[in-house]
């Protein structure tokens, strides 16, 4: 009896394979190659890219901003000026846009960014102020947008851009009105807002180890004695073919982690000057494959984030002006050797 039913099941699955209808998906879903996000979660990593509300008209370049990655940080969105145009009046619709995105994606958002001198609404630039005022405005701003996406969020850049090239403090209004504390002020509240998001100091040209990277060590590792609630740090990696590579990278990442940080690389993209050659592309594709190799040897860098991954939408063009072909793909969403050279260090 028992022969005669597994007979039958036999049977019964050999039609069904005759007609299509297999028990799995079809061979070649099976085979579809691993993504950057997939090749990253294998070493307990992310691989993410940034965008921005503009570009969530273009079909084919959303299908695959949903598909590779697994982190999504809006590269304009959440800025000052972006969600408190007018003092006290917020909006949150484009910040919401791309968290409701990366939210049915299964994407983690990284916030970007609260505190910043730039991309400021004229009201808080236009105008003096005194220390407790701007600290109330500080405070207020801080707090109503973590709340806002209190755990939607899964880590923050809390402070962008807080030191100059030499390793002195940016003049900015808020170091220039409140002294170097508020930093220190701006975690805090932070922290108060969401205790679950992981909280960042973020800045470009500190991926080597120099005066503005050792300024932010010596923050760090003070704030840190201090019980300030700082988890990370973040290294937008923003290089450019001409200046040469950050060699002193992997020592950077191993020396903010012994301090108990977490690392990232947030806003990746290696810049050339044009005319694009065979030769440039090689070049950027090898810096890729080391920056990767360089996170994935210390254990507390827990990701990587490409500023946009198609040249299509690239920040660079516009702000280095002959400079550009800066990202994986190119502006056909074609990938590049850099991306090729992703998936090797990945692998």
């Amino acid at each position: 009896m028992r022969k005669n039913r597994l007979r039958l099941v036999g049977a019964l699955a050999a039609l069904l394979v005759a007609a299509g209808i297999g028990a799995g998906p079809p061979a070649q879903a099976r085979h579809e190659p691993p993504t950057l996000a997939d090749l990253a979660q294998r070493h307990g990593r992310y691989f993410g890219s940034a965008t921005d509300n503009p570009e969530l008209v273009d079909e084919p370049y959303k299908a695959l901003l949903g598909s590779e990655f697994d982190q999504i940080t809006p590269g304009n969105g959440m800025k000052w000026y972006a969600t408190e145009p007018q003092q006290g009046v917020f909006d949150f619709a484009k910040g919401d846009e791309i968290v409701d995105l990366a939210r049915a994606r299964h994407q983690k958002v990284r916030g970007h960014t609260l505190v910043w001198h730039s991309q400021l609404p004229g009201w808080v630039t236009g105008r003096e102020w005194t220390a407790p005022e701007l600290r109330a405005v500080l405070k207020k701003h801080i707090q109503t947008e973590v709340r806002h996406y209190r755990g939607k969020i899964y880590a923050w850049d809390v402070v962008n851009e807080a030191f100059n090239e030499d390793g002195t403090y940016r003049e900015t209004v808020f170091y220039k009105t409140l002294g170097p504390g508020y930093i220190a002020d701006a975690l805090r509240w932070a922290h108060q807002a969401d205790p679950k998001a992981r909280l960042y100091l973020n800045d470009y040209n500190v991926e080597a180890i120099g005066p503005k990277s050792d300024a932010y060590y010596r923050l760090a590792k003070e704030l840190r004695a201090q019980g300030v609630p700082l988890h990370g740090f973040g290294l937008q990696t923003h290089l450019a073919l001409q200046y040469g590579y950050p060699t002193t990278l992997e020592d950077n990442l191993r020396r903010f982690s012994r301090l108990g940080l977490d690392t990232a690389l947030t806003e990746v993209d290696v810049r050339m000057q044009l005319p694009v050659t065979e030769e440039k592309l090689a070049q950027q594709a090898d810096w890729y494959r080391d920056m990767t190799e360089a996170c994935l040897a210390v254990r507390r860098c827990v990701g990587i984030t490409v500023w946009d991954y198609t040249d299509k939408y690239s920040w660079i063009p516009a702000v280095f002006p002959g400079e550009g072909a800066a990202l994986p793909w190119d502006e056909q969403l074609r990938p590049k050797p850099a991306y090729f050279a992703l998936r090797e260090a990945l692998k």
